[in-house]
């Protein structure tokens, strides 16, 4: 039995507009059919707590509003629609094989620019390199971050979130309506299916290009340095709209990978749900995980991409030494490594060594992760990057 309807998509708009000052224009492409998909799955599958069913009014009111501001500050500020795209850094990979901490050393170089927390939260007006470490907006995206409680702790210890931190492109796809970031936060099994399965994610990798311009309009940088597992759903698209693009692929065996990321999703969906199961967390991710990876490497191996450049990152290798392989990255697509880059990022590597904020523990068995089952079934990915058994 599904959750009593609790969400209706014209009462969201009409709040949603009424937070934008009264904007009205969305922009083009796909936007209420995926919204109206996501809140059927919110109120018949999500299993919504009273905390969750604040935390998803205002997830579907954030993206919304945004969408309205977005669009609108492009209609008053033309420079924004100048702004050139050149070699994006894109990291790309399953989930938790490093591309959190990776993105938050490579955001320390000057030269680079990430999207962070805070401007994703509240990107209008575009943000400044002037106010870059002043904007109240700061302030106020860390007021919305929860703290002191174990809930928090624990997720601390998984992914750590602040205002000044790098954010993911997940996030940001967030305002096409297009993202795996829903089904992670909440129970949408539905939703999911239809990214998975249904969604044309080229309109989607159009917005996130107008994202970027937005938010580099008055605060550039020399490349930008983007990551998200989103990317495996939608890799040809991300090609079509950046042919230059830098891939770092990172790798990590699966079974590790799975565990890791059902024990976070359990824990992200526990805050919003009484009704969380984690084995069917873990069969149910990795089974989209598994046909998503597969996607990504058809698009690899059957396209031809003369401009982008792909660097496969490992695991093991990242943990025995994170410099040495942001060295090889590099390398790799041909950036210059500063006398300011450098230090910066070898001080944030210090600054932030593993188990700072608790250790993320996890087994198996707590999620009915089977690692015979889990290697056999992504064996196509396992062999064709060599990945060995942690």
């Amino acid at each position: 039995m599904g959750d009593e309807r609790h969400f209706e998509v014209e009462p969201l708009l009409a709040q949603a507009r009424e937070r934008a000052g009264g904007l009205e224009d969305l922009g083009s492409g796909p936007f209420l059919e995926p919204l109206a998909r996501f809140v059927d799955s919110l109120n018949d599958e999500a299993r919504l707590n009273d905390v969750g069913r604040y935390v998803a009014r205002e997830r579907v009111l954030l993206h919304t509003v945004n969408r309205l501001l977005y669009v609108n500050d492009r209609a008053r500020y033309p420079g924004i629609a100048e702004v050139a795209i050149e070699r994006p850094v894109f990291i790309v990979g399953l989930p938790r094989t490093g591309t959190t901490i990776l993105h938050d050393i490579l955001a320390q170089d000057p030269a680079n620019r990430a999207p962070l927390t805070w401007e994703l939260m509240f990107p209008s007006p575009p943000p400044t390199t002037e106010d870059a470490a002043t904007d109240p907006r700061i302030a106020a995206c860390q007021a919305t971050i929860p703290t002191g409680d174990m809930h928090s702790e624990l997720f601390k210890a998984m992914h750590p979130m602040g205002a000044l931190l790098s954010q993911e492109c997940v996030v940001m796809m967030g305002d096409a309506m297009c993202t795996a970031l829903f089904h992670n936060q909440f129970r949408v099994p539905s939703y999911q299916d239809w990214v998975d399965d249904e969604a044309d994610w080229a309109p989607v990798y159009d917005f996130h290009r107008r994202q970027l311009q937005h938010l580099g309009w008055r605060k550039p940088g020399d490349r930008w340095v983007l990551k998200t597992g989103g990317h495996l759903w939608g890799l040809e698209h991300l090609l079509a709209v950046y042919p230059d693009a830098r891939i770092v692929f990172t790798h990590r065996d699966p079974v590790k990978s799975m565990t890791s990321y059902a024990s976070l999703t359990t824990l992200v969906r526990s805050r919003c749900s009484d009704d969380v199961d984690p084995f069917e967390i873990a069969a149910d991710w990795t089974s989209r995980l598994r046909a998503k990876v597969e996607h990504a490497l058809d698009v690899r191996l059957n396209g031809e991409y003369p401009d982008a450049v792909f660097y496969d990152m490992y695991f093991h290798d990242f943990v025995a030494d994170q410099f040495a392989e942001i060295t090889k990255i590099y390398d790799a697509f041909e950036l210059p490594m500063s006398n300011v880059g450098a230090p910066s990022m070898r001080a944030y590597i210090a600054e932030h060594p593993k188990g700072k904020d608790g250790i993320h523990r996890y087994e198996p068995e707590e999620y009915g992760v089977d690692p015979i089952t889990v290697r056999r079934d992504f064996a196509r990915y396992i062999e064709h990057f060599g990945l060995r058994p942690e």
